[in-house]
């Protein structure tokens, strides 16, 4: 299959990003924009500019790529699979549960591809990290603490974090969803979540209106051995010192992974000290480049994506459960259960 014709969805920063990708990988296509906002000012690397979904179908793309707010997410989506458009939509997959199943179906039924766009599992780092892990390096896992947090105001520098998709509940921000990488790779890692207790908060003076802090501890299904791990989970717009980190304590050791520094390091049963097992300095565009060539295969071989419209899903799935608990003051709340009251087994 030779593409032709392409479009992106929404021109914040992360759409101009994903629009440079697609001209960089086919500067032959034609790249059309469909944005609300009217301009007749052509975006720098494409061929036209649409504000009406009703002339965005007419066009009849091939691929599509879905980088407006969460919130508007589900609404295009479903109506470009219908007419056959291959699919990658930037985390998270919707704001909420409402019609993603259905997407899902329609995206089964036409045979197309749906790729949800947590582009943190192309990192080589953390696919290292993974390895590791399954290679027994640290023997059996007992704990997992994961956390990740930026001030939020830096991370959006122009002084406008306030207007932003982060800040506002009704674009789909807040912590939970704007840094949900670390519930996708913590599945992708851990397998499924049974069960979570919650809280999410608003701790901060920012000018926003969202949770800025999410405190959750999560309970993975039982192995084969019939051991159930316990992960705890950090999310924050607050801090100054930009982490990102997830370490597993095991049998013989523990292993951690920097998504920062793109570093591995073990702790050895007797060390002293940490000892770097893996290092790779990330570049900025890496893992979505990675994640386009993902995107680019699964359409013309007929592949599975890396992440799947099921694995955003999952997502979702235990995002409503961390609402839920943090809404009754941390009850523990079992996932499955969620998913049986959201009719979605």
């Amino acid at each position: 299959m030779l593409i032709k014709r392409i479009l992106i969805v929404g021109l914040g920063s992360i759409g101009k990003r994903h629009l440079r990708f697609a001209r960089d990988k086919m500067p032959d296509a034609d790249i059309r924009v469909l944005r609300h906002k009217t301009s007749k000012e052509l975006p720098k690397y494409s061929n036209g500019i649409f504000s009406s979904t009703e002339d965005a179908i007419l066009f009849a793309p091939q691929i599509a790529v879905i980088a407006n707010p969460a919130s508007h997410h589900i609404s295009i989506a479903k109506k470009l699979a219908e007419i056959g458009v291959h699919l990658l939509i930037e985390k998270p997959l919707s704001n909420n549960l409402d019609g993603v199943n259905e997407l899902i179906e329609i995206c089964q039924k036409q045979n197309i591809c749906l790729l949800t766009g947590y582009n943190l599992r192309y990192l080589p780092s953390l696919k290292r990290f993974r390895d590791l892990l399954s290679e027994g390096v640290i023997g059996s896992v007992l704990s997992v603490h994961c956390e990740v947090g930026q001030y939020l105001p830096s991370w959006r520098s122009d002084g406008k974090y306030h207007q932003g998709v982060s800040a506002n509940r009704e674009l789909g921000g807040g912590v939970l969803l704007e840094l949900s990488h670390e519930l996708d790779y913590l599945r992708w890692i851990f397998g499924e979540v049974e069960w979570v207790k919650a809280t999410l908060s608003h701790q901060s003076n920012l000018e926003i209106d969202v949770e800025d802090t999410a405190h959750i501890i999560m309970g993975f299904m039982p192995s084969s051995s019939g051991s159930r791990l316990i992960t705890s989970v950090n999310l924050d717009f607050i801090r100054h010192d930009t982490s990102r980190l997830c370490t597993v304590i095991g049998e013989h050791g523990s292993l951690r992974w920097n998504g920062i520094s793109g570093e591995v390091s073990i702790y050895e049963s007797g060390a002293k000290e940490w000892c770097q097992v893996y290092s790779y300095k990330h570049q900025k565009d890496e893992s979505y480049l990675a994640e386009w060539e993902d995107f680019i295969s699964c359409v013309t071989e007929n592949k599975i994506p890396l992440v799947t419209g099921d694995d955003g899903l999952k997502v979702l799935q235990i995002i409503e459960a961390v609402r839920k608990s943090s809404v009754s003051d941390g009850q523990r709340l079992n996932t499955e259960i969620l998913q049986i009251e959201k009719g979605l087994q």
